[in-house]
C-alpha cells in the first residue's frame, strides 16, 4: 500500500485492478472552515532560506485558521547541527506523525568520512522511494511556455545516488550506480497507477539505454513490462539528453515522466525553469508509509539567507499539498487559490518572478487574499 496525496492518504491498488476516477476527487468540496481535529506534523526547516519559507507557511496557517501542529526539529550539516541523535528524534517524530514537510538540507561537498548525505541517509531510512513534481503553468504569469501541465516521477533511493565510491588505486575513483529489479518495478507501476489515478493519458520512461545498457536497460525492461498491464495508458521512452532538449523544445508532448535518480534531479530543475524557477514548483515524496512536502527544485538559496527575497510560493503550494493529503480539501483550496491569485493579480511578486516584493509582503498578500 502506497500513499499519495489525492482526496485521501492511502491509494496504492493492486496492478491488476483497474483504478476508477472518482467524480468527487475533482470536485471542490466546501466543508466547514474548521476540522473536528488538529493534524501534527513534522517540520523540518533545513538549510538556507528553508526556516524563512517555513515561517510564511506557519504564518498563512495561523492566520487561515488550519488545523494543523507542526513538531519541528533542525537538523543541519553545514550548521552543525546533525548528529545521529537528532536524525533519531526526527525519525521518530516522522513514524508517529506519518506525514512532513521540509526544506532543503544543504549537502557539503568535502568529504569528511561519510559518503551519504543526512538528506540521503532520511529518504533511505523512511524508503521514500517516489519522488513527484507536478510542473504547472502559474495563472497570470507568463513564460517562454504556457498553459504546461507535466508530472515527473524519480526513484530516489538508488542509482548514481548510492554513496558507493572507493578509489580502486591511486587516481582511479569507481562510483556504483545500483539499479535492481525490485525498485525499478515499483517505481514504473507508481507512476501508472498515478497516471491512472489522475487521469493522464501517457507515461514516458527517461534512460540511457543506449550507452548504460544492463543498468538502463534493466529499469527500460520492468517499465515496459508494466506498462502491459495497463493497456489503457500510453507508454514511450526516451533517452535522457534527448528529453532535455524536447522539454525545452516542446514540453507539451509530455504527461507522466518516470525515470532513475540523477536523470530525476535533472529533469526537476528543466522543468521548474519553464514555469518561473525553483521558487514555484512543489513537489513531495513518498513511501509505504510517509509522505514528505517539499519543494520542487531543492535549492537552498543560500545567498539570499536573511535578505527576505525568496519566493514562498513552491513551499506554500507545497503545504496546500499537504492539506490535501490530509484531507483537509476545504483549507488546501484556501492556501493554493490564495497564492495563485496574488501571483495572477500581479502586484505583490518576488524578484524571480520580475517584481520587487519581500518575502514577507508576498505573504501578506496570501494572507489577505485567504478570505477572499
Amino acid at each position: 500500500m502506497y500513499i499519495v496525496s489525492l482526496g485521501g492518504p492511502k491509494w496504492w491498488q493492486q496492478a491488476s485492478r483497474s483504478v476508477s476516477i472518482s467524480a468527487s476527487l475533482s470536485r471542490v468540496e466546501s466543508p466547514p472552515a474548521r476540522a473536528d481535529a488538529t493534524f501534527k506534523v513534522t517540520m523540518l526547516p533545513g538549510d538556507g532560506v528553508g526556516p524563512e519559507l517555513m515561517t510564511a507557511v506557519k504564518d498563512v496557517f495561523k492566520a487561515g485558521d488550519v488545523p494543523v501542529e507542526f513538531d519541528e526539529f533542525h537538523l543541519s550539516e553545514v550548521q552543525n547541527m546533525a548528529s545521529e541523535d537528532k536524525l533519531e528524534e526526527l525519525l521518530s517524530s516522522m513514524k508517529n506523525n506519518k506525514v512532513a514537510i521540509k526544506g532543503k538540507i544543504h549537502t557539503p561537498m568535502e568529504f569528511k568520512g561519510e559518503l551519504a548525505s543526512y538528506e540521503m541517509r532520511l529518504r533511505r531510512k523512511l524508503d521514500l522511494f517516489a519522488n513527484v513534481v507536478h510542473v504547472n503553468s502559474l495563472p497570470g504569469y507568463s513564460t517562454r511556455h504556457n498553459n504546461l501541465d507535466l508530472v515527473i516521477i524519480r526513484e530516489q533511493t538508488e542509482g548514481e545516488y548510492s554513496s558507493l565510491e572507493h578509489e580502486s588505486v591511486p587516481g582511479v575513483i569507481e562510483c556504483l550506480k545500483i539499479i535492481t529489479r525490485a525498485k525499478s518495478r515499483r517505481i514504473a507501476k507508481f507512476a501508472f497507477d498515478y497516471a491512472t489515478k489522475k487521469g493522464r493519458n501517457k507515461v514516458t520512461a527517461v534512460h540511457k539505454a543506449n550507452i548504460m545498457k544492463l543498468g538502463d536497460g534493466l529499469f527500460l525492461q520492468c517499465c515496459a513490462e508494466v506498462a502491459q498491464l495497463y493497456p489503457k495508458i500510453k507508454y514511450e521512452n526516451i533517452i535522457i539528453d534527448n528529453c532535455c532538449m524536447q522539454l525545452v523544445q516542446n514540453p507539451y508532448q509530455f504527461d507522466v515522466l518516470v525515470m532513475p535518480n540523477l536523470y530525476g534531479n535533472i529533469i526537476d530543475n528543466l522543468a521548474a525553469g519553464l514555469v518561473g524557477g525553483a521558487g514555484v514548483v512543489p513537489g513531495e515524496s513518498y513511501s509505504a508509509e510517509y509522505a514528505v512536502f517539499e519543494t520542487g527544485a531543492r535549492h537552498p538559496f543560500a545567498q539570499a539567507v536573511g535578505r527576505n527575497i525568496a519566493n514562498p510560493t513552491a513551499m506554500l503550494l507545497s503545504a496546500a499539498n499537504m492539506l490535501r493529503h490530509l484531507n483537509l480539501e476545504y483549507h488546501s483550496h484556501m492556501v493554493s487559490d490564495a497564492v495563485k491569485r496574488v501571483i495572477k493579480q500581479g502586484k505583490v511578486r518576488t524578484g524571480d518572478l520580475g517584481g520587487y516584493a519581500t518575502s514577507d509582503e508576498f505573504t501578506q498578500a496570501v494572507i489577505a487574499n485567504l478570505a477572499v
